[in-house]
């Protein structure tokens, strides 16, 4: 028997739309292909040597393969397209979505710029589609576990200062494919550098952390440490977030001896570290514990039983939420505000 309250066809699996293949988190859904809770119903590709080998090909069958996205929404008719195409272009497919009332989840960050973003923000409230933006941290075990902890609990007090750590030695050193890292790499089609690619995940987690409270000011320092590899975009970017009461400092990075996605948060009585998806460090009490954080439960611990439960309206997107709109949108301002804070040498005062 399905829950009370959900119809049948809400229990099918969702159609689902593919806009991109060249982003490297494609192997998200190709992972994830004959779960049960999607189907692709279509895949659409400009580029030409992409659509015709790609991994997807091994799962799909030819039919779905499309090098018009406009085709493909309105042959394939998906409920919600995902999105691995290049940030620019995150505009452009949801301007295709939004007046066929189709949902849009794309990959960090929902855009290259504030004029990009306003513009996916206008599209989604004229039209009342979802605009979800998924990142990998959402789903760690590790960082719901400390939500619960400093926000619920109030184990460590008062928040005074949050440190993120976000990166790899580098998208070329790591293999990326040069598909991916030619966009990447890109200071139009990416935005910028590591500050994009990983300087949104630390903007994303304090923004949720602090309950959308955006800084009074930011201040961004950019760097090139490996201009050879990396001619056109910043490989190093620590940005720093002044609130009220705490300081943020944000360190994404293509330089890391190590790949990382972990963060720090001290409060007045203890601190937390969360230092894996499933590991974390606690001090409270004058006691320091060594945790293994519970699982998630669906559809909270995987991007593609949210974006179902989401769509179906089995479950209400907050505008605090990791994924929303409105979290994302601040997270693309802050961006922007370091980028632009590091041209100018100075901090860039939030409006």
């Amino acid at each position: 028997m399905l829950p009370v309250g959900l119809k049948a066809q809400d229990d099918k699996p969702l159609r689902l739309g593919v806009a991109g293949i060249s982003h490297a988190h494609l192997n998200e859904v190709i992972s994830r292909i004959g779960r049960g809770d999607f189907v692709i119903v279509g895949v659409a590709e400009r580029d030409k040597d992409l659509l015709q080998n790609n991994r997807m090909r091994k799962y799909l069958d030819d039919s779905v393969f499309f090098e018009d996205l406009d085709e493909m929404l309105d042959k394939a008719k998906p409920e919600a397209v995902i999105v691995y195409e290049p940030i620019f272009d995150h505009l452009r497919v949801v301007e295709a979505c939004a007046p066929r009332g189709i949902h849009v989840m794309v990959e960090k960050p929902l855009a290259v710029n504030m004029n990009h973003a306003r513009k996916i923000a206008d599209l989604a409230r004229k039209y009342n589609i979802l605009v979800l933006t998924n990142y990998e941290t959402t789903w760690y075990d590790t960082n719901r576990e400390l939500f619960r902890r400093v926000k619920e609990n109030n184990e460590i007090g008062n928040i005074t200062r949050i440190e993120v750590y976000d990166g790899h030695q580098g998208p070329v050193e790591i293999g990326c494919g040069k598909k991916f890292t030619d966009w990447l790499t890109h200071p139009k089609l990416n935005g910028g550098g590591a500050v994009i690619d990983f300087g949104c995940y630390g903007a994303n987690l304090v923004t949720w952390l602090l309950g959308g409270e955006k800084p009074l000011r930011v201040y961004g320092v950019l760097n090139r440490q490996k201009p050879d590899l990396y001619p056109e975009v910043d490989d190093d970017a620590t940005i720093i977030l002044e609130y009220p009461q705490l300081t943020v400092q944000i360190m994404a990075s293509w330089n890391w001896p190590m790949s990382r996605k972990d963060m720090h948060v001290y409060g007045t009585k203890g601190y937390i570290y969360q230092d894996t998806p499933r590991n974390m460090r606690v001090y409270s009490g004058k006691k320091l514990q060594q945790l293994t954080a519970p699982r998630l439960k669906a559809p909270y611990n995987d991007s593609f039983y949210y974006l179902k439960a989401a769509v179906r309206k089995q479950i209400t997107v907050k505008p605090t939420d990791l994924s929303s709109l409105e979290n994302n949108l601040i997270v693309v301002e802050i961006l922007d505000a370091a980028i632009k804070s590091a041209r100018q040498g100075k901090p860039v005062k939030m409006k």
